[in-house]
């Protein structure tokens, strides 16, 4: 989840953590030590549906992401 809110703030809010409102998410399946999680974005206004992804286990981590800002 840190993996997930550091990219989103840092690609959504230029780093400014006040913009950030709520956000949501399921977890899908595990994370090992060491894996590589790539996150991908789709902005809709203030809207940001968002799902990371594990590369070596070419398995979706985080599914139905939901970010709020202002």
């Amino acid at each position: 989840m840190g993996v997930a809110t550091h990219a989103l703030i840092k690609s959504c809010c230029d780093y400014d953590t006040s913009r950030f409102k709520r956000m949501g998410l399921r977890f899908s399946a595990p994370v090992y030590p060491g894996e590589t999680i790539r996150t991908e974005i789709w902005i809709d206004g203030n809207e940001i549906a968002f799902r990371c992804k594990s590369l070596e286990q070419d398995k979706v981590v985080i599914n139905n992401g939901y970010f709020l800002v202002e």
